[in-house]
């Protein structure tokens, strides 16, 4: 699941410390509040940050939001290594039993602006949904020209876009490398700006490479029904990978592809590194 924002995170955080009688050490708080969030998975809280990896990243997370939480009183950080909750604190959290009272949510609101990482989360939220725009904004023919270089750039070789007169249900074809192993693959571009494309489109890509190809991919600008996704995986059949509007840009945005990069650095303490234990 994505991260949750810092201010959802504010709540679980008092609600830990209150739990541990209020005061607790940073490695018994951020498994904790983990848990309430059930979707968010153990290997994802061991996830690292790319430049630091001696830091987890959900670990980085809940010590941002004790800093913009000891910034506004809420939680005593003036000893090292012990999160304390103040009576401020507590007076949030007995004015929002259920967490989500109105007057809180203005409080924070007008209190807490967003930080540098919040604005870069919605920035790339933002930069997706304009991606997805563009590749809408294409021809068909240009579409699946964007897709034969958008793959070569994934790692296939040898993209070609068939010719019209002569695809036979195939936009195009390369070699897909897994290890040492060079699989022939197709793909098919669809772009649709509305409608999902469903499952008789997938099961007509697949019965037109059967039998020439070991691997498809399917490319829409728009979206996948939920039988065209069970589709895409039979047992004895040949995999089709899926790869949606979303999908897309996501992967446009992650490789630099179709964007511009502007460096922006933010330090941090790493808590993690100063916490020694005594021999």
């Amino acid at each position: 699941m994505p991260f949750p924002r810092q201010a959802e995170v504010e709540l679980p955080l008092l609600k830990v410390l209150a739990e541990l009688g209020g005061e607790g050490k940073p490695r018994e708080i951020y498994g904790r509040v983990a848990t309430h969030f059930p979707d968010l998975t153990a290997e994802e809280q061991e996830e690292r940050l790319e430049n630091f990896p001696s830091t987890r990243k959900w670990n980085n997370l809940v010590q941002w939001v004790r800093q913009r939480l000891v910034e506004v009183g809420q939680i005593d950080g003036s000893e090292r290594g012990i999160w304390r909750l103040t009576s401020s604190g507590r007076e949030r959290l007995k004015h929002t039993p259920g967490g989500k009272s109105v007057e809180v949510e203005v409080l924070n609101t007008n209190v807490f602006l967003p930080n540098l990482r919040d604005l870069a989360n919605a920035n790339a939220e933002e930069i997706k949904v304009r991606l997805i725009a563009e590749l809408k904004a294409l021809t068909s023919r240009t579409f699946e020209q964007f897709c034969r270089e958008f793959l070569s750039q994934l790692g296939y070789r040898n993209v070609q876009v068939t010719r019209r007169s002569q695809d036979g249900g195939i936009d195009g074809h390369g070699d897909f490398r897994q290890g040492a192993i060079s699989i022939r693959s197709a793909f098919q571009a669809k772009r649709w700006t509305a409608n999902p494309v469903g499952r008789p489109e997938i099961d007509k890509f697949r019965g037109a490479i059967q039998g020439e190809y070991d691997h498809g991919v399917f490319l829409t600008t728009s979206r996948f029904s939920r039988d065209a996704k069970e589709a895409s995986y039979r047992k004895g059949a040949i995999t089709i990978l899926l790869l949606d509007g979303a999908a897309i840009a996501e992967l446009l945005l992650e490789r630099g592809l179709g964007v511009r990069r502007v460096p922006l650095y933010m330090y941090e303490v790493d808590e993690e590194f100063f916490n020694i234990e005594e021999e």
